[in-house]
């Protein structure tokens, strides 16, 4: 019988055998013509074999039906292959951008994504730590550098590596890769002022858990005081109004209620400043004529926007790709002499100052 007519009735014989019982790989190592030592290499790392192998043993695969048990080989081999992510919210496209640049770095390598968002409560990232490590992911990526004690607590005794991110801290749990949303607002400040800005107002969503948010209200009014000393900075912000541009629009109307001699919003978010500039075209308002407005986080509508919005832009996918290295080398075995990378961010001036 030929070599193609062995592998056929190699193939049949596995289906019969899956029809009746779970598939194992030694009926995949049959039906490919391998050993099971071949298909259990070629699966935990597919360059570890040649390509007419991989191929045969992929079409075995289908063939058979064969579901690999993760659970089995996690433990003979100690690792899991996963790594646990943690967001404030899965609704915001921008930190959507950072877990594409995580998967794109890990799951060539092999790992898989656990995905979890906290809508900005620490007892929820808290929740979502404790559940996750009972799963012994090999690594965790988390927005954020704040924490409850027992969050920290808990991350550190994983004993695998944790990659914090989005924010600074000189305290790292372990490993940091962000920027500090502090100095972005102060160079906004700055931007505005050199402009001919004199009368800023601050508007935001200040969920009590967000805290980038508070260290960019902290910037605003470091650098007001800074250019405008003895003089109470105008802040408007709601706590509860979730993030979206109609939120904007009530910012919006709140300043113009609270500070009407306002000549410049710094918005927390681009999504607000979006809504906002949309909702100055009805109301006969100038952007940035009769009011300058500036957002934070270079959203893909914020070029689009007439005029176009001023902003701060976020390497947010670099800080996935980057966080993701840091954790494939520590996960490999490999030291990491530098533990902190700040990606920076970049002034976008647009129309709308």
């Amino acid at each position: 019988m030929s070599d193609e007519g062995q592998l056929s009735v190699r193939k049949a014989d596995s289906r019969r055998r899956s029809a009746t019982q779970a598939v194992t790989m030694a009926d995949v190592a049959r039906a490919a013509g391998v050993s099971t030592q071949t298909v259990s290499r070629a699966l935990r790392d597919p360059r570890s074999v040649g390509p007419d192998t991989l191929a045969r043993i992929e079409e075995a695969v289908r063939e058979t039906r064969y579901v690999q048990n993760f659970a089995a080989s996690h433990l003979a081999s100690n690792r899991s292959m996963t790594v646990a992510a943690i967001i404030p919210t899965i609704s915001a496209s921008i930190f959507a951008e950072t877990i594409q640049g995580l998967s794109d770095v890990l799951l060539p390598e092999g790992y898989q994504v656990f995905l979890g968002h906290t809508d900005y409560v620490a007892a929820r990232e808290e929740s979502l730590v404790r559940s996750f490590s009972g799963r012994r992911p090999d690594g965790f990526f988390i927005i954020g550098t704040r924490h409850t004690q027992e969050t920290t607590a808990l991350l550190k005794r994983t004993g695998v590596p944790v990659v914090e991110s989005w924010s600074w801290t000189p305290r790292p749990v372990d490993l940091l890769v962000g920027f500090s949303n502090h100095a972005a607002l102060i160079r906004v400040v700055d931007h505005l002022v050199e402009r001919g800005y004199r009368r800023l107002t601050f508007a935001g969503v200040m969920k009590p858990g967000d805290h980038r948010a508070k260290e960019r209200l902290k910037g605003f009014q470091d650098a007001h005081a800074r250019h405008f000393p003895g003089e109470t900075p105008r802040v408007v912000t709601v706590a509860s109004s979730p993030m979206v541009m109609a939120t904007g629009v009530e910012l919006l109307a709140l300043v113009r209620a609270q500070h009407p001699e306002t000549d410049a919003v710094v918005f927390a978010s681009d999504v607000l400043a979006s809504g906002a500039i949309l909702a100055c075209g009805g109301l006969g308002i100038s952007v940035p004529g009769d009011l300058a407005i500036t957002g934070f986080g270079n959203y893909d509508i914020a070029g689009q926007l007439t005029p176009g919005l001023t902003t701060v832009a976020i390497a947010s996918k670099r800080i996935g790709v980057e966080s993701a290295r840091l954790l494939l080398r520590r996960m490999q075995g490999a030291t990491v002499d530098d533990r902190a990378l700040d990606v920076g961010f970049e002034l976008l001036v647009r129309g709308s100052t």
